[in-house]
């Protein structure tokens, strides 16, 4: 498997991992009382930061544990910007999404997690398309 799908794998794992902790912890707070009432931005930023933290320790552990090392061939390129692509989309979704609450005076839990969510589908999304690319093969017509 080369690097770069599996720095992939960890990205994906981590933002899925890191986003469903984050979700149970907020319906644990939310048991007594309403969503929007839930103190929320510490797991938010807990997850956000744990997330980043762990993808970056098991890329550097996954990077010297590996033999072929962090070499980028053009094929890892094209698979990466294709999964940025598809990707991106979901922030700009999130991003459309947190704007309409803003607008209609939506809570700022709905708009952060919008955003939230718009990040992490971004990432998974993005990480599903390259490990596909990589599986499959990729034809960049």
């Amino acid at each position: 498997m080369p690097f770069e799908e599996k720095r992939t794998w960890i990205l994906g794992i981590t933002a899925a991992v890191s986003y469903a902790i984050y979700v149970v912890v907020v319906l644990i707070r939310a048991r007594d009382s309403a969503l929007t009432e839930v103190a929320y931005i510490a797991p938010l930023l807990w997850a956000i930061g744990v997330s980043i933290a762990v993808s970056i320790v098991a890329a550097i552990a996954v990077a010297l544990l590996s033999r072929e090392g962090d070499r980028k061939d053009q094929r890892d390129r094209e698979i990466d910007r294709m999964g940025s692509e598809a990707g991106n989309a979901f922030v700009v979704l999130g991003a459309i999404g947190a704007l309409a609450l803003a607008l209609c005076d939506g809570d700022r839990f709905w708009i952060a997690n919008v955003i939230y969510l718009g990040f992490t589908l971004s990432a998974i999304v993005g990480c599903a398309a390259k490990v596909i690319a990589y599986r499959r093969g990729y034809q960049p017509w």
